[in-house]
């Protein structure tokens, strides 16, 4: 795991190009403290830069920007190439290669010589992202891993066009003039995330999952659109349309097998290696497989809060001692999760306000203190159908479209005209007669989200508001026109069944991507941490979203296939629980601990002389947060976490 970086300009320059990039590289040193390597011909107008994390092959031999034998091609490159051995025995097979070193890299580089840039990509099987410079050819090509896992910017700086892991990286070239992109804002306070292909400023995207770019016209009004090699929509939409005949045992026993080869493969390090462990389904499958593959006991990571909702530490520990790892837990006061607060707009580089984000990133902190790379159990929710809003948005969608059109309107006119304060006051009034679902405190909140969503009939809009924050954001940021980035198509008419499918179909290509993907990198190696995803190989994936719905979900329980294979490593008893959020208590904190912090951040006269706020409908919203009136701390962090960035940046 590293940071990469690079620029190709035709343009005169009087830069110096080897100062240039080794500064750029220079703000990509948490994701690579071992060593920093760069590369450049002012001939062709090219520099690479690296940053490196030792992962694989600790010699000068694994060094970047690496060249290939033939001396055609530069690369630098920012993952890893699980299958690497493989290839490479091929290579040496057909070709008789002499590798000098043992890295993946180097692997890549002969793979690029002996087939070709595009057929190698089919073959590698990783997680990655690179800038490979063809001196040929004087071609740049860029690319990026079937799922996602590394990120990849791009654009235009001036005359210079630039690539790089993050952000800081392409904003140390001194022609970086870039400003706020306020529909990529607007689309932030939708999804609490900047959506690919987008960035946070006006001409820098990121390079979509799956997809490679090959620039070769040196202009800045040139940015020729990515080619795809592989896609997950398209392989979800062919797992609908051609499910696979199987068994329930023939389908329990090959998804084992084929997680476990991905987790053995990811097992690959020369230094030392652990895993985060939540005690949750996905976690504890990819420990119990990682201590199946180990004969010494797995060094495994999890953090307890003092607050009873939010602490997983004691069924992660109890997971531990039935598997037999090497468990290291921590408790966290509400003050270490506060001091991450500041670091968020450095860490993310723009936008990002997952809550889950702080969590995340104080257990790669702890977990860095005793290994260098971590696998984790994300993903499981997106393919195996895991989260609790699919089925309560399939249950309101059923319920709430049982009413005619008419009476749905005036229900949610209704509920919008009254004011929280009073709704909240009403239910408190009726607890002795209202059912047991209606007792709980952010019913007021649930009450106006189920407002928003009883006009709409449309199976892929109701899945959209379901996921949205602000539910208009082009009417909250000044001057945007915000166009729907992650818009979903479901089908006219839909089953129940085709329904929770078409959800997390969603996610996996958009949630997941830009939310928890995001989250996990730039949390990790923000800490220097490489964390790797075994439910990501992208063998799993495709074999996951051909299983029949039957076999996936049997008996109305998420993730029932999954639990198969975990159950045959950790009794039920340990595992079968509510689902549980990996987050913090926000909207008390905004209420107490960070209140004067917010107050500042949300001053109405402040949103009005930057001007990328409407400020009096968040003034609103936070009057009714601080008042206890209802929960808009989902909203109100996304508006903090862009002040706090703005300022910042």
């Amino acid at each position: 795991m590293c940071g990469i970086v690079g620029f190709v300009t035709k343009a005169d320059t009087d830069h110096d190009f080897h100062s240039l990039i080794d500064n750029m590289a220079l703000t990509l040193g948490h994701r690579g403290p071992d060593a920093s390597g760069s590369w450049h011909d002012t001939d062709a107008g090219c520099a690479l830069g690296h940053r490196r994390l030792s992962i694989i092959d600790l010699s000068e031999h694994g060094a970047q920007p690496m060249t290939s034998h033939d001396g055609r091609y530069m690369l630098t490159f920012n993952g890893e190439i699980y299958n690497y051995q493989a290839i490479r025995a091929s290579l040496e097979k057909s070709k008789q290669i002499a590798f000098r070193g043992t890295s993946d890299t180097e692997v890549m580089l002969a793979a690029f010589t002996e087939w070709g840039v595009v057929a190698a990509l089919s073959e590698f099987v990783g997680m990655f992202a690179f800038g490979l410079w063809d001196r040929q050819e004087h071609v740049l090509y860029l690319a990026r891993d079937r799922m996602g896992e590394k990120p990849l910017y791009y654009g235009w700086v001036g005359k210079t066009f630039v690539f790089g892991s993050e952000l800081k990286a392409l904003k140390a070239h001194p022609d970086w003039q870039q400003s706020v992109n306020r529909d990529a804002l607007a689309a932030f306070l939708r999804y609490n995330y900047v959506p690919t292909s987008l960035s946070i400023y006006t001409g820098i995207y990121k390079l979509p999952p799956g997809t490679y770019l090959k620039m070769k016209t040196w202009s800045a009004e040139t940015l020729p659109e990515p080619n795809c090699y592989w896609s997950a929509a398209e392989r979800f939409q062919d797992g609908l349309s051609n499910p696979r005949n199987i068994s329930e045992a023939d389908a329990i026993d090959e998804l084992e097998r084929l997680l476990s080869e991905a987790v053995g493969s990811q097992m690959v390090s020369d230094v030392p290696l652990g895993a985060f462990l939540s005690g949750g389904v996905d976690s504890s499958t990819i420990v119990a497989l990682m201590q199946k593959h180990s004969r010494t006991p797995v060094k495994t990571f999890s953090i307890g809060f003092d607050v009873p909702e939010y602490d997983e530490a004691p069924y992660a520990a109890a997971v531990s001692r039935h598997i037999g790892t090497e468990h290291t837990q921590q408790y966290v006061t509400a003050q270490d999760a506060l001091n991450v607060i500041p670091l968020l707009p450095t860490m993310y580089d723009e936008p990002f306000s997952d809550m889950s984000q702080i969590p995340t990133y104080l257990v790669s902190r702890m977990a860095r203190q005793h290994v260098t790379v971590s696998l984790s159990g994300d993903a499981g929710d997106e393919l195996f159908m895991g989260y609790q809003r699919y089925f309560d948005a399939l249950s309101s969608y059923q319920q709430l479209h049982r009413l005619p059109m008419l009476t749905q309107q005036m229900i949610g006119g209704i509920i919008k005209m009254v004011p929280p304060k009073i709704l909240r006051h009403g239910i408190r009034a009726s607890q002795g007669f209202l059912p047991d679902n209606f007792r709980q405190h952010d019913v007021v909140d649930k009450l106006l989200r189920m407002a928003d969503m009883l006009p709409v009939r449309e199976t892929d809009a109701f899945y959209l508001r379901v996921m949205s924050h602000w539910q208009n954001p082009q009417h909250m940021v000044l001057g945007s026109k915000e166009s729907i980035v992650h818009k979903p198509q479901f089908p006219a008419t839909v089953v129940d069944d085709q329904l929770i499918q078409h959800f997390a179909g969603f996610d996996l290509t958009s949630y997941l991507l830009d939310d928890v993907l995001v989250k996990v990198d730039r949390a990790s190696m923000f800490t220097s941490l490489e964390s790797r995803i075994p439910f990501l190989n992208h063998r799993v994936v495709e074999y996951v979203l051909r299983l029949p719905f039957s076999i996936k979900f049997k008996s109305q329980d998420p993730k029932w296939l999954l639990k198969q294979v975990l159950h045959r490593y950790v009794p039920k008893s340990l595992v079968d629980r509510p689902k549980m959020g990996f987050g913090v208590p926000m909207g008390q904190w905004l209420r107490e601990d960070l209140r004067d912090w917010a107050e500042a951040l949300l001053e109405p006269k402040r949103l009005a002389d930057e001007g990328f706020f409407n400020p009096a409908p968040i003034r609103k919203l936070w009057d009714s947060h601080i008042n206890n009136q209802a929960n808009w701390h989902y909203h109100l962090w996304d508006i903090l976490v862009f002040q706090a960035w703005l300022e910042d940046a």
